[in-house]
C-alpha cells in the first residue's frame, strides 16, 4: 500500500473522436457521393415521385374503408400497396446508381416494362374500383370515389413512364442485347 501513489498516473489526453460517429460520417459522405443528382431533375423521376405521393394517397383512402367486406377490393389493394413499395424501391435504386454498377441487367428495358405491366395493374384495379362504388355505404363514397380518381391518375402516370421509358428506350438502340454483351 505504501508504493500505491507512485504507481499512479494522472496523464491526461486530448478525446478521440469516437470511431461509431466517424463510421456515420463516412457512410452519409459515400451514400450521398453516390447519389445521381442529375435523376432527381429528370422527367422519369419527377412522375416516379408523383406515382409515390398518389400511390400513398389511393391505398390509405382504400385502407380507410372496409374493404375487406368485398372481394374485389383486395385485388385493389394488392394493386395499390404492391405498386407503392416496387416504385419507391426502384426509385432509391435509380437515384443511387444501381444501374452503372449492374451494368449486365437491361435497365432502360426493365423500366419500360414495369412501367407498362404497372399502367395494365393500375387500369384493372381502377375499372374495379369505380366499378363498384355504390357497393359500399353513404358514408364511404367519398372515400371509395377519390381511390377510384386517383387510381386514374395513377393509370396515366405508370402509362406516362411506360411511354417516356419507351422513349429511352428507342434512343438507346431498342435492342437489350447491346447493353448487356460486352464487346
Amino acid at each position: 500500500m505504501v508504493d500505491f501513489p507512485s504507481k499512479v498516473t494522472t496523464e491526461t489526453s486530448s478525446p478521440q473522436p469516437q470511431q461509431g460517429a466517424s463510421r456515420l460520417r463516412g457512410l452519409a459522405s459515400s451514400a450521398t457521393s453516390r447519389m445521381d443528382e442529375s435523376f432527381l431533375r429528370s422527367v422519369p423521376a419527377a412522375l416516379m415521385a408523383a406515382e409515390t405521393v398518389l400511390g400513398l394517397l389511393h391505398w390509405a383512402l382504400i385502407a380507410g374503408a372496409p374493404y375487406w367486406h368485398f372481394p374485389a377490393y383486395g385485388w385493389v389493394m394488392f394493386v395499390a400497396v404492391a405498386l407503392w413499395i416496387l416504385t419507391v424501391l426502384l426509385f432509391l435504386v435509380l437515384l443511387f446508381s444501381v444501374p452503372q454498377r449492374l451494368s449486365a441487367v437491361p435497365w432502360t428495358m426493365t423500366v419500360m416494362m414495369y412501367n407498362g405491366v404497372a399502367a395494365l395493374l393500375y387500369l384493372t384495379a381502377f375499372l374495379t374500383n369505380a366499378a363498384t362504388v355504390w357497393m359500399f355505404s353513404a358514408s364511404f363514397h367519398g372515400h371509395i370515389g377519390a381511390a377510384a380518381f386517383f387510381g386514374a391518375a395513377l393509370t396515366l402516370l405508370y402509362g406516362a413512364g411506360a411511354y417516356v421509358s419507351y422513349l429511352d428506350w428507342r434512343a438507346n438502340g431498342g435492342d437489350a442485347a447491346t447493353s448487356t454483351v460486352p464487346t
